[in-house]
């Protein structure tokens, strides 16, 4: 156990092409890998936006090491940026997850078959260089109760005082029916702002950057929770898959003991002229002892 927990992260990671074009989210992820290295963080657990379970609860990855890993082919990016990336499948941190999860009454199940999706391991690409640390991923639920997803965050939080990374890789504003898609399909080119975002897409930027920014503790929770109610939450999210990891950070990151935290954008890129991939960190990294 640790006094100080370890950050929440929380990745909205756009496009596939984010995994192998530089931008100064790719380098925000690479500047959190290091800073979990230097403090020999013992695992990440995720929750991702592409992965979604029917039922009353969610799935837990827990595929027995690395070699029983399959990825899925990711779109617009050639195989070499991450056919070779070793993901360290930790089927003993799922069991640490799903114990979590059952005792604060949620129903969670192993899964060893999980073809793994560029939502995680296009960030686990930019923060582990060639091989991560132990991982597991927790699926979202097809429902999409905000509450659920929330609670799922809240019950892994104690991971945080072990040394483990906790991670929610979806997006802030993320409606696939109202992007650009031309610029990528032809040009292959996903920052191209040939016109600016549309007001709606500002707007909610500007509301999720204040729900996050300027609350903490339980107070982040509802703030979350609130945004699904906002008049733009549609426009900015054409279906609920990408927002459930954005509730799971607030879960994790939210507790009373998290009170007066600081939560920072340190890093955000638009893509497609309406997708707006901004980047929260919630709480600091521990100084490391000299």
């Amino acid at each position: 156990m640790t006094k100080s927990p370890t950050p929440v992260i929380l990745c909205s990671h756009g496009s596939t092409m984010m995994l192998g074009e530089d931008s100064s989210a790719g380098r925000y992820w690479e500047a959190v890998g290091r800073e979990a290295m230097a403090r020999n963080v013992e695992g990440v657990v995720f929750m991702g936006a592409h992965w979604e379970v029917s039922g009353a609860g969610v799935e837990i990855s827990s595929n027995p090491g690395r070699d029983a890993v399959v990825k899925q082919p990711v779109a617009w990016v050639t195989p070499d940026k991450y056919v070779d990336y070793e993901i360290n499948s930790s089927p003993e941190l799922a069991e640490r997850v799903q114990t979590l999860l059952t005792d604060a009454g949620i129903e969670a199940k192993l899964n060893p078959k999980l073809e793994w999706i560029h939502d995680v391991f296009l960030v686990l690409n930019w923060m582990f260089p060639k091989s991560s640390p132990p991982v597991t991923v927790i699926s979202t639920n097809a429902y999409y109760d905000p509450y659920l997803h929330t609670a799922i965050g809240a019950a892994v939080r104690p991971l945080r005082y072990q040394n483990i990374l906790i991670v929610g890789t979806g997006g802030t504003v993320h409606n696939l029916y109202r992007n650009a898609w031309d610029n990528i399909i032809l040009h292959r080119d996903n920052f191209a702002q040939t016109r600016p975002p549309q007001q709606w897409a500002l707007d909610f930027r500007n509301e999720t950057l204040d729900a996050f920014t300027k609350n903490s503790g339980p107070a982040l929770r509802r703030a979350a929770m609130r945004l699904m109610r906002h008049p733009l939450f549609r426009d900015a999210h054409g279906t609920d898959d990408h927002y459930a990891p954005v509730l799971f950070c607030a879960g994790a990151a939210g507790d009373q003991d998290d009170v007066g935290t600081k939560n920072t954008s340190p890093a955000e890129v638009w893509e497609l002229e309406q997708m707006c991939n901004t980047q929260f960190q919630m709480g600091e990294w521990a100084p490391i002892k000299a």
